[in-house]
């Protein structure tokens, strides 16, 4: 932690008198911290939340009399205060030299080219420094350059790109204070685990008492959490996510502040090797002796290549061989080698290792994009939401560049496919099932692609919490307030998302041709607007797969998303607010 709301620096900050050195304890806290933690030959991540410190955490406290009062109290002016912003990341840059500088909310509220200065500045530095590096975000930029961070949470599915979640071993606290409680070490492994299946990875964070102990309840969990990971963790490090994360009765995530759950005795969750030739497959409990994979049935998977079936034992890399599964309509039947838990653990992996790639699961409603290998849906397939994919994570996803050779797009999704990297090249736009590409000329031919909704689609967007649609109201005025309703096929309630190429959209009525319009507003509760499009920002709406075909609208302005309000009559109008992970902010893209 270098920097919080508060605007007091961790280091010896030349642009913030307001520091521990020249304040107190008179240390340089940051530099105590970098060089115990690179002394270990771990990864160094800082974290600065400071962006809020200007925008919103002193506004109660009246003007200071002095200048050095005001720059402690955000008080400066936009122009300084933006300054003074990225002065300070600068810093911390050249000072510690971080792997991962954490950066809290607000972003959205810094001017954009600093918000860009900072990040031409930080990856630059680190190409000298010869390290891979990243920043994350949670507001204020894009997948493009930085790793979205959803704080205590996570998507309900797999989201693409790459995501991180910071957590607090506490589920009332960052900090400690006396009487604070935990999250028991199975809540916080499954939510570990279902993380990793869904594309993602945690920051957990802890809490040391003042003189830096750490008391015993939280080494319980960090042990319990180590334990597994050290006898089991092939299922975990090096993998990547499979085409689905899991399945059973048990949901986690679904957005930001969602509670560590554990799971049953019914709940898998999945991961691959990094060839795609092994899939693991950990149930959250001991299932008895024997167990149903319903994902692997015979009507998804053709498993004639898998090999083996084992179980992973408490000893790192030893296993226990299973009996060769029976594959029917209803899943994979495995038995296991006990009614009873052979041995004591939090989950159980097992262990399915094929002769070749793991063979292509057949799409089962998740409503996404699914690219194969082979032609006629075969081969190697990823399951691919909205979004850009370049050429290393088609790899992540399991496709190797110019491999793709047929393509499933459902109704109002289009995949775009170049034949160079980053989205450049010749581009060739698929609006339907393609069952060979060889038929249109771009067989083994895409680089990079982008899944976007179908501009000529027309879409009824429903609020998850309320289901209410999103309403223009009719031929109204420029201006006008957008509201929701209850479906009835009415025009004033079906929208056009069309694609900007800039990771942004435009959301256009069917009955007036206006678009959504955030009217630069930057309240939580304020209404959202509707105008003729003019290319403003204020009209640009980033639409982030939230997982389980669900979406979140963030206007470019701003950074709010839209909101349903809650459970609220039909009529009520739609506001706007910050990203928090409510299903109230969640919205779903139904093709008419």
């Amino acid at each position: 932690m270098a920097e919080h709301h508060d605007g007091f620096s961790m280091w010896n900050s030349t642009v913030n008198e307001w520091n521990s050195v020249q304040r107190g304890p008179k240390l340089n806290l940051l530099q105590i911290f970098r060089d115990a933690i690179r002394g270990k030959g771990l990864k160094l991540l800082v974290a600065m939340h400071h962006a809020y410190n200007f925008n919103g955490y002193y506004d109660h406290a009246p003007t200071q009399p002095t200048a050095s009062l005001r720059k402690l109290f955000g008080q400066l002016g936009t122009t300084a205060e933006n300054q003074l912003w990225y002065d300070k990341l600068k810093e911390v840059i050249d000072l510690a030299q971080p792997d991962i500088p954490w950066e809290d909310f607000d972003l959205s509220q810094v001017d954009e080219a600093q918000r860009l200065n900072f990040l031409s500045y930080y990856y630059n530095q680190a190409l000298g420094w010869g390290r891979e590096v990243v920043a994350t975000y949670k507001d204020g930029y894009d997948s493009l350059g930085e790793v979205f961070d959803y704080e205590r949470g996570g998507p309900g599915d797999i989201a693409n790109p790459y995501w991180l979640t910071d957590d607090s071993i506490s589920s009332s606290s960052w900090c400690y204070t006396v009487g604070i409680g935990y999250y028991s070490t199975q809540q916080m492994l499954h939510a570990l685990i279902d993380r990793i299946s869904k594309n993602g990875n945690m920051l957990l964070n802890i809490a040391p008492m003042a003189d830096g102990t750490i008391p015993q309840g939280q080494k319980d969990v960090l042990l319990g959490i180590g334990d597994h990971l050290h006898r089991f963790g092939e299922s975990l490090y090096a993998t990547r996510a499979w085409t689905v994360y899991g399945e059973g009765p048990t949901k986690m995530g679904g957005g930001s502040f969602t509670t560590p759950v554990a799971g049953t005795n019914t709940d898998f969750r999945f991961t691959r090797s990094k060839d795609s030739t092994v899939l693991y497959a950990t149930v959250l409990g001991w299932p008895g002796s024997s167990t149903t994979i319903s994902t692997l049935a015979s009507g998804r998977i053709d498993l004639r290549s898998l090999t083996s079936v084992q179980l992973l034992n408490p000893t790192a890399g030893t296993y226990t061989s299973l009996p060769t599964p029976t594959q029917a309509s209803d899943g994979l039947h495995i038995t296991l080698p006990s009614s009873s838990a052979p041995f004591s653990a939090l989950a159980y992996v097992l262990k399915f290792t094929f002769s070749g790639q793991i063979p292509v699961l057949q799409p089962g409603g998740t409503g996404v994009v699914t690219a194969y290998s082979d032609v006629s849906y075969a081969g190697t397939a990823a399951g691919l939401v909205l979004g850009g994919y370049t050429a290393g994570q088609l790899q992540s996803a399991g496709l190797a560049a110019r491999t793709i050779s047929s393509v499933r797009v459902p109704a109002g999704y289009q995949l775009i496919g170049y034949s160079g990297d980053n989205f450049t090249g010749t581009a060739w736009t698929f609006s339907a099932d393609n069952s060979d590409l060889r038929s249109t000329g771009n067989n083994d031919a895409i680089t990079s692609l982008k899944v976007i909704f179908n501009p000529a689609t027309y879409f009824r967007i429903s609020n998850v919490t309320d289901g209410l649609a999103l309403d223009s109201g009719g031929n109204v005025a420029s201006g006008s307030n957008l509201k929701q309703w209850t479906w009835d096929g009415s025009p004033n309630l079906q929208w056009q998302a069309v694609d900007l190429g800039n990771g942004y959209y435009k959301l256009v009525n069917r009955t007036n041709g206006m678009v959504a319009d955030g009217w630069g507003s930057t309240s939580n509760g304020a209404p959202a607007q509707q105008a003729p499009w003019n290319g403003g920002n204020n009209q640009q709406w980033q639409i982030t797969n939230r997982g389980n075909g669900l979406y979140s609208i963030a206007n470019r302005t701003t950074g709010l998303v839209l909101d349903g309000g809650g459970q609220v009559a039909s009529g009520s109008v739609t506001k706007q607010w910050g990203w928090n992970g409510s299903a109230n902010l969640q919205w779903s893209f139904i093709a008419q």
